[in-house]
């Protein structure tokens, strides 16, 4: 009986983890799966820990994924090194080749939802060394302070004190750099700070060298409106769904999961900062065949307290989506990548519309069966093809 009653509950258990919903268009869709699988069964076990009160959510997904952290080791192509920059921790990528003039450079800043990774997981650390390689450019991947531990505007502030370091006379000297060919980049929440910091840096008088191009791949925009289409859409992609998004945006912010409740209903926002809609109206910013089927609902008037004691989600610091259009007109070349299968896809698509109607240059590219964390895959087809495209656009533009 004992037996029986394992056996029950083993194979319970696997038709749980295998039956793993993906897109029927996907390529590799097995591998996909498998890779779903052990992302659920990781946050299954972090949101256990949680339950019994073990470790907080974030915490247990952080050492889990430290598993994947590699050290900073050179190959014959790229020498990879480690330092600080204004007291925050960076990885530097340096081709081996003789220089025969000034390099481009790019400061790449890493996705995890402002939560989770580092400049150092093995994934970034591929794309890091690709890059340096194929571009002959000095790469700069940046780390920052992640929440719970740290909240916003820390991981914007750490980000944006690094790049003002890079962007110093003597360091780009140091490291052969040419100040007028360098550029910013960075996938999901490290497209959200990369997007922030661009903003910051074409009002800061300070800073004399001004960037090239910015980069944004699958980027985190707006925390105002939580029910565009493809987060209503996103309930089941893969690696990033509806749910744990909201988780992201509310920790990023405050360990206070009534944040998080408040923005699972869409009634975060109160009406004080309803003007705000505007920069992140969906029913006006998207193309026309993301809306087919969906209806614009005005947001429900949200608490004032939440806003008053957690700012963030109203600042454009946090939400470059909300920059007005004096700003924005101002940005430098940008390329933008949004796959089909992302809650943030539109998150992108609404930036794209925003810059195009304010005559920034803007490269987009679609990916129409990618999902979300898709740039970073190790050995899956279509994350070297995006890189591929992501390296030809800063080949020619950079």
């Amino acid at each position: 009986m004992g037996r029986t009653v394992l056996l029950l509950i083993f194979v319970a258990l696997l038709a749980y983890y295998v039956s793993v919903p993906v897109p029927d268009d996907v390529e590799e869709p097995w591998k996909l799966a498998w890779e779903t699988t052990k992302i659920k069964v990781v946050s299954d076990l972090a949101s256990f820990a949680e339950l019994l009160g073990i470790s907080h959510f974030m915490d247990t997904m952080q050492l889990l994924m430290k598993l994947e952290e590699v050290p900073p080791t050179s190959d014959e192509n790229v020498t990879v090194t480690e330092t600080t920059f204004n007291s925050v921790p960076v990885r530097i990528y340096l081709p081996k080749r003789k220089a025969t003039t000034l390099r481009r450079a790019l400061f790449y800043i890493h996705g995890g939802g402002w939560c989770l990774g580092s400049a150092a997981l093995r994934g970034y650390d591929n794309l890091s060394r690709r890059t340096a390689d194929r571009l002959d450019a000095v790469v700069v991947s940046t780390n920052y302070g992640l929440a719970p531990k740290y909240h916003f505007p820390r991981q914007f502030e750490d980000v944006y004190s690094a790049l003002q370091w890079f962007l110093q006379e003597n360091t780009l000297e140091k490291y052969g750099v040419d100040p007028r060919r360098v550029g910013v980049s960075g996938d999901s929440a490290g497209g959200n700070l990369a997007a922030a910091v661009t903003q910051q840096l074409i009002q800061d008088p300070d800073v004399k060298t001004k960037l090239k191009v910015q980069v944004l791949v699958y980027p985190a925009l707006q925390a105002l409106d939580m029910n565009l289409p493809s987060l209503q859409e996103g309930s089941h992609f893969p690696f990033l769904s509806s749910s744990l998004m909201a988780r992201f945006w509310s920790e990023y912010f405050t360990t206070d999961r009534a944040l998080e409740k408040a923005m699972l209903l869409n009634q975060h926002v109160p009406v004080e900062f309803s003007h705000l809609f505007q920069f992140v109206n969906w029913s006006s910013l998207l193309p026309e065949r993301y809306k087919k089927g969906y209806f614009y609902k005005n947001p429900t008037p949200g608490n004032s307290e939440l806003a008053q004691k957690y700012p963030g989600f109203v600042d454009v610091k946090a939400c470059p989506l909300l920059a007005n259009d004096n700003t924005l007109r101002h940005l430098p070349l940008t390329y933008i990548i949004t796959c089909q299968y992302d809650v943030l896809r539109d998150d992108g698509l609404m930036y794209v519309t925003r810059l195009q109607n304010v005559g920034v240059p803007v490269t987009h590219h679609h990916i129409k069966n990618g999902f979300h964390g898709a740039f970073t895959l190790r050995d899956f087809k279509i994350a070297y093809r995006m890189q591929n495209q992501y390296l030809s656009w800063l080949m020619e533009n950079l």
